[in-house]
């Protein structure tokens, strides 16, 4: 075999390690949690289907591409809860070492090719990283709201700490950002998010 498959077999049998990282988010009809490769492929599928929706004119294989990649990384730095305000203080500098790590594994073209891309949605600044940003928001919003709000409820979510990580929604979206703002005010009413906006 030569090294370029070889690398490249190596890399796919390394990002299987993904569908044992867990996450907070649980599978809609109160199912267990999720993991991240089942969140990256809805993620996709949701961009696909929704792209009509974008604020801006999209490469929607490179949002789809950006959405299956974007948490490798977590292979080795582990899902960071998008409320753990301890975590994330780490977040950057573990995933920065797990990309590094990982991507290197690929021959140098494609780890180049899929650090630009990764390093592209954490940038949020191109049409398509918003984009991939509002699928990243709004694929756990659909399923906790299916769920009666139940993770926002078991780690004590209020509603300004959602409206706050939905802003990026907005950036690529304003019509899933609309979606998404029924959504929270009806989980309010429901008393499943703490309504501490004042």
């Amino acid at each position: 075999m030569d090294d370029r498959i070889k690398k490249q077999l190596d890399f796919s049998l390394e990002i299987d390690k993904e569908k044992n990282i867990f996450r907070q988010t649980h599978l809609s009809d109160k199912g267990r949690n999720e993991n991240d490769a089942e969140h990256a492929w809805h993620m996709a599928v949701m961009a696909y289907l929704l792209k009509e929706y974008a604020n801006e004119k999209i490469d929607i294989s490179r949002v789809m591409l950006m959405c299956l990649i974007h948490d490798i990384v977590e292979i080795d730095a582990g899902d960071t809860y998008a409320y753990d305000k301890e975590g994330i203080k780490s977040q950057k500098q573990r995933e920065n070492l797990a990309k590094q790590r990982i991507f290197s594994i690929l021959p140098d073209d494609q780890k180049e090719e899929m650090t630009a891309l990764f390093d592209e949605f954490e940038e949020c600044e191109t049409p398509e990283a918003k984009y991939a940003h509002a699928m990243d928001n709004l694929q756990p919003l659909i399923l906790n709201n299916s769920n009666d709000g139940g993770d926002w409820k078991e780690h004590g979510v209020t509603a300004r700490q959602v409206y706050e990580r939905q802003s990026k929604t907005r950036l690529g979206s304003e019509k899933l950002y609309e979606i998404t703002d029924r959504i929270i005010q009806d989980n309010i009413k429901k008393g499943n998010l703490k309504d501490d906006q004042a």
